[in-house]
């Protein structure tokens, strides 16, 4: 049966507790972000590849504490005075620009003066952040890090599953397996073949199956 919308919507994505998986791939994370144990200094460094679920975990971390959250390219956002005992969130500080590197190092001492929390979002270690603010640089590659590693079978099908309800797509029981057994095994590899999916049968006017995956898979291969 083909699908009855004719344009295109944009995924409506959980980030609830409930939606996020846990595996061997991201349970040190989980653990550490949601578990009793406290932050060496109040801060933490969350750390993995794209599409691995670190906003969506942040999110979770956001909900259960209160937290407030800010996009590292958001200078005036950092530019704050926080409450005692506040939880931050910045995000993406790998794209962290050069006039936002003094009001970030400022947040993040007033943080610590209040018995704040930290939490920092990234692809990559601190120690390639390419920060040029020397003390704030150190202070960064000083924070402790959990990384959420490469998925695992078990993450890679829930990941590949969340992303087709996200869009709400509906699918067989023969297309995760398939999707599984012969794509590329990344976090992003699975949200762009999702995405190609949704476009595909959206522009065919059908449904996603595993003859369209095939499709998908081959044009990926080149």
């Amino acid at each position: 049966m083909a699908r009855q919308l004719t344009l295109p919507l944009p995924p409506k994505v959980a980030f609830g507790a409930d939606d996020f998986f846990v595996s061997s791939a991201n349970a040190a994370a989980h653990a550490m972000l949601l578990g009793p144990a406290p932050w060496p200094e109040g801060k933490l460094a969350l750390v993995g590849p794209s599409g691995s679920g670190k906003s969506h975990l942040a999110r979770v971390w956001q909900t259960e504490c209160d937290a407030r959250i800010i996009d590292a390219k958001d200078r005036s956002a950092l530019d704050q005075q926080p409450e005692a005992g506040a939880r931050l969130v910045v995000e993406g500080v790998e794209h962290l620009p050069r006039a936002a590197e003094e009001p970030l190092f400022h947040l993040h001492n007033r943080l610590a003066r209040v018995g704040g929390q930290l939490l920092l979002t990234s692809d990559r270690a601190p120690s390639r952040w390419n920060i040029a603010l020397p003390d704030l640089a150190s202070r960064l590659q000083a924070t402790s890090v959990v990384r959420i590693e490469d998925p695992d079978d078990r993450l890679l099908e829930a990941v590949l599953a969340k992303h087709f309800s996200d869009r709400q797509i509906p699918i067989g029981p023969d297309l995760l397996p398939y999707l599984l057994w012969r794509m590329e095994r990344s976090f992003a590899a699975a949200a762009e073949i999702v995405a190609q999916l949704d476009d595909r049968a959206l522009g065919e006017r059908r449904p996603v199956t595993r003859a369209l995956a095939r499709r998908i898979l081959e044009e990926r291969d080149g």
